[in-house]
């Protein structure tokens, strides 16, 4: 059955189709945007749950009413999501048991410690290599791509599959920390790293990070250092200049002259304020707002450059809470929606009801 088929048999006004992301008709064959599940949180550092998001937000998606005000015909563009791979799932659950004995004994203080360090950077190169491998196969089918974690060391294999085919590109990054740190607790490709070996890759040409609040010595020496590369947008410095009368819009604009036309998002769920994600792994005070950060990716796709790729990382359940996955979906829904546009997959009408 073609897209085509799959929408005309669809009913847009109904609830959705169980086990479907967003409750669409489409399967990753059909669909223009294919998302890759990653539920893994071997390294995180404080609170765990992220390698539950993927679940969490393919249940919380079917909450989505599917018209968009700037984009009538978003659902039809085709999303789909990969079945979520449990064998993934159950190597960083066994790699947790590790990290916890790791973290017991303290870093390098005896020879079965110094063992399980190296076994854990295997076990995250490996996964470095399956992603990219996985988002490979369907950048080479000309599908648009985005991942869903997980923690943030998740997307450094997308990062790399992406380089492959692009030149030159820069990083958007929506974020509470820099994440720009060479290792953190000895692991080189941790969550807290992920940026750190994202620059190691001489495509990516700029790093931009959004929301920044949170980091250490090394990273603000790191930042220091790839000025020209790296440019921080913090945190305080955006809410001081919004108590000064300046638009968010205005914000938006500068961020965006410091990206090339090409544009991967990385979007870490704490860069928004913790009370859309408070259960998510490192929360922390300020973040911006649900309508900025949704109005900063409109902005990219309707500036010109086009959003070659993105993840959301470490959206982290809670058992008793939807809440940040009910927030993380909507979020993964502006991804995919705005990224279509700035591929030309879906055009912007006019904004119905506008002021």
């Amino acid at each position: 059955m073609t897209a085509d088929e799959q929408a005309a048999q669809f009913d847009v006004n109904g609830d959705g189709i169980p086990g479907q992301l967003f409750g669409l008709p489409f399967t990753p064959e059909t669909a223009k945007l294919v998302i890759v599940p990653v539920p893994w949180e071997a390294t995180v550092s404080y609170r765990t749950g992220a390698a539950k998001g993927p679940e969490a937000i393919l249940k919380a998606s079917r909450q989505i009413d599917f018209f968009m005000r700037d984009i009538p015909d978003a659902w039809r563009m085709g999303i789909s999501m990969l079945p979520i791979p449990i064998e993934i799932k159950a190597e960083s659950d066994r790699l947790r048991t590790l990290v916890n004995y790791f973290h017991a004994v303290g870093q390098h203080s005896d020879e079965h410690s110094t063992i399980f360090l190296n076994k854990i950077n295997e076990a995250l190169e490996s996964l470095m290599i399956y992603v990219k491998k996985t988002t490979q196969t369907y950048l080479n089918e000309s599908k648009m791509v985005g991942l869903l974690g997980g923690d943030h060391s998740a997307p450094l294999g997308f990062i790399r599959s992406l380089s492959e085919k692009y030149d030159r590109f820069g990083i958007l990054q929506i974020d509470a920390h820099t994440d720009l740190r060479k290792s953190y607790e000895g692991f080189a490709y941790s969550h807290g790293s992920i940026m750190y070996n994202a620059l190691k890759t001489s495509a990516v040409s700029r790093l931009v990070q959004v929301g920044v609040r949170d980091f250490c010595e090394e990273e603000s020496q790191m930042m220091k250092r790839g000025m020209g590369r790296v440019k921080t947008f913090f945190d305080d410095d955006i809410k001081t200049t919004l108590d000064s009368g300046k638009s968010w819009d205005s914000i938006c604009a500068q961020i965006i002259k410091e990206l090339p036309e090409k544009v991967y998002i990385s979007f870490d769920i704490d860069g928004l304020d913790p009370k859309l994600c408070p259960h998510t792994g490192t929360p922390v005070p300020g973040g911006l707002e649900f309508h900025q950060a949704a109005t900063l990716i409109k902005t990219v796709a309707t500036s010109g450059r086009t959003i070659i790729g993105f993840d959301l990382s470490e959206v982290a359940p809670c058992d008793q809470d939807e809440w940040d996955a009910n927030v993380g979906s909507r979020i993964l829904w502006q991804l995919c929606n705005w990224m279509g546009v700035s591929n030309g997959a879906l055009k912007v009408g006019s904004r119905q009801g506008a002021l």
